[in-house]
């Protein structure tokens, strides 16, 4: 079966799947017929979630009560993508929080749990999907980056950095994998509309209204990149714009104009 098929006969496995992005992850694929495991900290929006894609499109949904930023959260999830039976054959790394405070002005504890979330879980997990799915010959992993990790980051450097890493570890694991019929890929939207920034405690009053995007929209466009073979996906074409506009202008000129916000 090629993988520019969206119809990879194992589960889909997706983070952070109550809201948000991994939200419309697990609903799109339950769109395409695919079986789902549901991965989240809070169990009753699991069930919840859950109960309403078996109902609307006739789908097997596992949940998976799990705390990624943990060693055994991230355990927990990595045995399931290993398993051989009921494979997992697609996974959505989606999971991640953001700290809008200034280095130095947040709990260190606060700034490792996030590299552990956004950093640590991508490495674990995929780690355990790439040995499971190069042995099966199939699969795919993707990535939920940003384009914050093309960009310094003054309010959020630890972030910006997170993602930075999950990009250039999709881009050297889609090399690494290359011919062995897994494809990986990293998806890296702007602004979008989730609970995101709400529960970083982020004032977002100030960005303009252009520059934000829908989730359904940054999911529908990623999937389509990933299966047409696309390793860094940037949804809509403003993103794409302004990245090249970053990749053009001085790297000097490009700290001025971020420090200025």
């Amino acid at each position: 079966m090629t993988l520019d098929n969206p119809g990879l006969p194992g589960f889909a496995l997706v983070t952070g799947a109550t809201a948000g992005l991994g939200a419309s992850f697990a609903r799109q694929l339950a769109a395409e017929g695919r079986d789902l495991v549901l991965v989240a900290r809070t169990e009753d929006r699991l069930e919840s979630v859950a109960a309403d894609l078996r109902a609307r499109f006739g789908i097997q949904v596992e949940v998976l009560v799990a705390d990624l930023s943990t060693a055994d959260g991230c355990a927990a999830v990595a045995a399931r993508v290993s398993q051989s039976e009921r494979p997992v054959d697609t996974l959505v790394n989606n999971a991640g929080i953001g700290l809008y405070r200034a280095f130095g002005t947040a709990p260190l504890a606060d700034e490792r749990r996030m590299l552990d979330l956004n950093v640590g879980s991508v490495l674990t997990l995929s780690h355990a999907a790439v040995t499971a799915m190069t042995a099966r010959g199939r699969g795919e992993i993707i990535n939920v980056s940003s384009v914050a990790g093309f960009v310094p980051r003054g309010a959020s450097t630890t972030y910006a950095a997170s993602k930075a890493w999950v990009t250039s570890f999709s881009e050297g694991l889609a090399l690494l994998t290359k011919g062995t019929g897994v494809r990986v890929a990293a998806i890296c939207p702007g602004f979008t509309r989730t609970e995101f920034h709400a529960r970083a405690k982020a004032d977002m009053s100030g960005t303009p209204g252009w520059m934000w995007l829908a989730a359904d929209r940054v999911v529908a466009e990623g999937l389509a990149d990933v299966r047409s073979g696309v390793i860094i996906s940037v949804p809509s074409k403003r993103y794409k714009a302004l990245l090249l506009l970053v990749k053009l202008l001085p790297r000097t000129l490009v700290r001025w104009v971020v420090s200025r916000r």
